[in-house]
């Protein structure tokens, strides 16, 4: 659901509706008046969070509904302002927050022999500014970036 500035989004936590999601936000962005550049910035960020709530947050990879039979959720609220766009994706299965937010504190490049850890990476540099909370209903986690940005 889109209200003039803001889209909300209630998703399946699957790496199908990664694929769904990137779509709205960048129909969404472009309609908002994001720059070309900018626009794919805020693409690739929600995606690296949204991938990482479906690996991490619905406590398995999900490729599809046909293999969310426990109905895991999550959630997208993204906010376009003509100075920054503020992105929120929520999941539904607990995580340490001060543990995940010491892992985007941290300033040093990831180690390239390891199979993890370089979309935190990717994600920090991406951003003005990255912050983890538990969720609302203190099931999940909830990641929120933001970025400034000025109008294309």
């Amino acid at each position: 659901m889109s209200d003039g500035q803001v889209l909300s989004l209630e998703l399946s936590a699957t790496h199908e509706s990664v694929r769904v999601a990137r779509h709205m936000i960048r129909h969404f962005s472009r309609m908002r008046g994001v720059a070309d550049r900018e626009r794919e910035n805020l693409v690739l960020v929600a995606s690296e969070l949204l991938a990482n709530a479906v690996d991490h947050g619905a406590g398995e990879v999900l490729m599809d509904d046909s293999q969310n039979v426990n109905n895991v959720k999550m959630s997208l609220i993204l906010v376009v302002t003509p100075d920054e766009w503020t992105l929120k994706v929520t999941d539904q299965c607990g995580g340490d927050a001060t543990k995940l937010q010491s892992a985007l504190d941290e300033s040093s490049l990831p180690d390239l022999e390891d199979d993890r850890g370089r979309g935190l990476y990717l994600l920090r540099s991406s951003v003005d500014r990255l912050e983890v909370a538990p969720s609302d209903d203190g099931a999940g986690l909830s990641v929120k970036a933001v970025r400034a940005h000025s109008a294309g």
